[in-house]
């Protein structure tokens, strides 16, 4: 698929962030020669090596892949010379700027019988230690490390997405009896996620950072669920909640749904 992305458009930078299962040699070489720069985890005990030395002219045999070993992440993260680069990161995951460190450098990764993939891994760590230190890599050499670090970031967005329409609209839930039938119904409710999101962001202000909390829940923000209340919320107000007009006069008042209940039932449906 990110082949064939590369086929469409030809003149544009791609970049594909993936997890750590998508970090195999054969499938980052592959990407390489397609022209896309992926991002994806990279284990701390990978065997990386520095660029295999030119070749002098006359030399017999095979040429090499590698040069001499260099140490592990996991080294370099507990050497006390490692140098260390504190920057600010936005949007880490959901829960706003995060102030991190890292330090980074280039590296050939090779495994035997395998492709041998050029990177430049980021090794990431936390002032805090709110989280435990972790690797990037990227093919693209010439990338910052602190972009590399803003892109993957972004990825969490894609995983949110997902859970949020598997919640909320059904996705891989569908009772369908056909694959055909549900490989037509996950684009579609994927492509609702959308909608909604278009559809709340033209709402007025206020209804649209309406927030639904609990006692053991606080939401700084409004979610997914919130904007798909609001949308609903305003579907009904039109088209379910309006009556036709009476020409005469009203003998006694037409009834109307309190506006708590109302909410409460945009939440649940």
């Amino acid at each position: 698929m990110a082949l064939q992305a590369r086929r469409w458009l030809p003149g544009r930078d791609l970049i594909l962030v993936t997890d750590s299962g998508f970090a195999a040699l054969l499938f980052l070489d592959a990407m390489r020669r397609g022209g896309i720069s992926t991002i994806t985890r990279l284990r701390l005990d990978a065997a990386l090596y520095e660029p295999a030395p030119p070749r002098p002219p006359g030399t017999i045999g095979r040429p090499r892949t590698k040069g001499a070993r260099l140490p592990a992440l996991s080294e370099v993260l507990a050497a006390k010379s490692t140098p260390w680069r504190r920057v600010n990161v936005p949007g880490w995951y959901g829960a706003g700027e995060r102030t991190i460190e890292i330090t980074s450098a280039t590296a050939v990764w090779r495994h035997g019988g395998l492709p041998v993939a050029p990177i430049r891994w980021v090794l990431i760590r936390d002032p805090e230690n709110r989280f435990a230190p972790q690797a990037l890599l990227c093919t693209d050499l010439a990338r910052d490390p602190v972009q590399i670090v803003g892109w993957f970031v972004q990825r969490w967005q894609v995983e949110v997405t997902f859970q949020e329409a598997r919640a909320h609209l059904g996705v891989e839930t569908q009772r369908q009896g056909s694959d055909k039938a549900i490989a037509r119904t996950t684009p579609c409710l994927l492509a609702l996620v959308s909608i909604v999101s278009l559809l709340a962001d033209r709402l007025p202000k206020r209804e649209r950072q309406r927030v639904i909390t609990a006692a053991w829940y606080a939401k700084p923000s409004p979610t997914f669920s919130d904007a798909l209340a609001a949308v609903r919320r305003t579907i009904w107000r039109e088209q379910a909640f309006l009556t036709s007009p009476r020409r005469g006069k009203r003998t006694k008042p037409r009834p109307t749904l309190p506006e708590p209940w109302a909410y409460a039932l945009c939440h649940a449906a």
